[in-house]
């Protein structure tokens, strides 16, 4: 069952009736010689602008004493028949008329509404302990919501929702083709939840969905460094742990969450192996980002550096952190420490003289992220198929693996001439006879 209102009064900013059970105490008055029963009651008052106002009203019942008089008993009967009307009064009865108006039309629903059902019953709900969206998409929806969507949809009704006038809005408030993609999706998955929980009929076509994009673009540059150029930079990390830690991310193709994720319980020295089983994201442990990143890793040459690591450490249990904090050993290093050495060793690589302002190896979009992209890329080079590289970099499709995936110039270079090459010994094998052409 959905928590919060999730009527259709509520939901297109409808009359909202109170729900009272009436029962006022009856009193005897005396009014210029009269002698009567009367109480005071609330009504509810429908407004033209569809609003309810509550009033508060005096009820005579009937004279109290003379020849047509009443009892108490008789007055308080005559109290429960009125207040029972006034459960069907007519404010109650247009109220009903729009709520079946409303039905007939979802369009009326407004935006905003439907946000507060997403975020009550989704983003912030907690199922069997357990979180049903990860905190750092979590944090994205609600930064999202906060700062872009709400400010402008929030007392749109859906039938305000209209393509191009989305599209333009997106074009104006996003600064990337990604933040388009993210605010389309969080207004389309608003709807599509509101559809799935059957607050809005499954025949409503959710307007979204023919919210086309423009072609894809990028803010930043897709690049990774050079084997050269990346052994210069690590050569650079002097904290044997950031540097490991890094090495991972490079080797193993693991995202820096996972790795900071890892616990002592994880590694498998014997088999020279890592287990993805948790990821930290900012001292957040959660499982790992999909299903197909839960994997067993291989570590290779980095067997050796890793038992020898973990046999430095003050605490070796099976829960303890491989890369705990130096400051706290009971919490894992965070990934923007491991970022921040990381670039500074790349802007350190900079030719003799260079002025203080040049970057280096460094560029925008830099970092542990950089060397997972590398290793993907350069895992494909030395004989991986697209599928072993998207498995082993946990990847829940293979087309995301296609979009980490680079062919650097010199990689390009190689090809060619391998290409050249084979063209080449080809030529040498075969013979061209041209005749002889007669001389006129």
């Amino acid at each position: 069952m959905l928590e919060g209102k999730a009527n259709l009064q509520w939901l297109t900013g409808g009359p909202q009736l109170k729900i009272r059970v009436q029962h006022p105490k009856v009193h005897e008055r005396i009014d210029r010689g009269n002698h009567y029963w009367f109480f005071r009651y609330r009504e509810d008052i429908l407004q033209p602008d569809r609003s309810i106002k509550t009033t508060r009203k005096f009820h005579i019942i009937g004279p109290s004493r003379g020849e047509r008089a009443i009892t108490l008993k008789q007055a308080k009967l005559e109290r429960d028949k009125f207040l029972l009307e006034r459960n069907t009064a007519q404010t109650r009865a247009e109220a009903a008329v729009q709520v079946a108006k409303v039905a007939e039309d979802p369009a009326q629903i407004i935006f905003g509404k439907l946000a507060e059902l997403w975020l009550l019953n989704y983003v912030e709900k907690v199922a069997a302990g357990r979180p049903l969206v990860a905190k750092p998409t979590r944090e994205k929806y609600l930064s999202h919501l906060e700062h872009h969507v709400l400010p402008k949809w929030k007392d749109a009704r859906l039938t305000d929702l209209r393509p191009a006038v989305v599209l333009a809005w997106l074009q104006d408030e996003a600064n990337s083709w990604h933040m388009m993609s993210d605010l389309r999706g969080v207004m389309s998955g608003i709807i599509t939840k509101a559809i799935e929980w059957e607050v809005i009929p499954e025949t409503f076509a959710n307007p979204i969905h023919r919210v086309k994009l423009p072609k894809k673009w990028e803010v930043r540059e897709k690049r990774i460094l050079s084997e050269e150029q990346t052994e210069a930079v690590l050569a650079r990390l002097d904290e044997p742990g950031n540097l490991l830690i890094c090495e991972t991310c490079l080797d193993t193709g693991t995202r820096i969450s996972e790795v900071t994720g890892l616990k002592v319980k994880y590694v498998d020295l014997e088999k020279g192996t890592i287990q993805i089983a948790e990821r930290n994201w900012r001292g957040d442990i959660d499982v790992p980002k999909t299903d197909k990143s839960r994997r067993m890793l291989a570590l290779g040459s980095l067997t050796p550096r890793y038992k020898a690591w973990i046999e430095g450490l003050a605490n070796k249990g099976p829960d303890a952190w491989v890369f705990p904090q130096e400051q706290d050993a009971t919490q894992p290093r965070w990934d923007s420490g491991v970022r921040q050495v990381l670039k500074r060793a790349a802007r350190a690589c900079k030719p003799e003289g260079a002025p203080d302002d040049d970057p280096g190896l460094d560029f925008p979009g830099f970092g542990p992220h950089s060397l997972r992209r590398a290793n993907i890329t350069w895992r494909q080079q030395v004989g991986a198929t697209s599928i072993e590289a998207s498995k082993i970099a946990g990847h829940s499709k293979s087309k995301v693996t296609e979009e980490y995936t680079l062919v650097p110039l010199k990689r390009q270079e190689d090809l060619t001439r391998r290409v050249q090459e084979k063209r080449a010994k080809a030529a040498k094998k075969v013979i061209v006879l041209q005749p002889k052409k007669d001389v006129a």
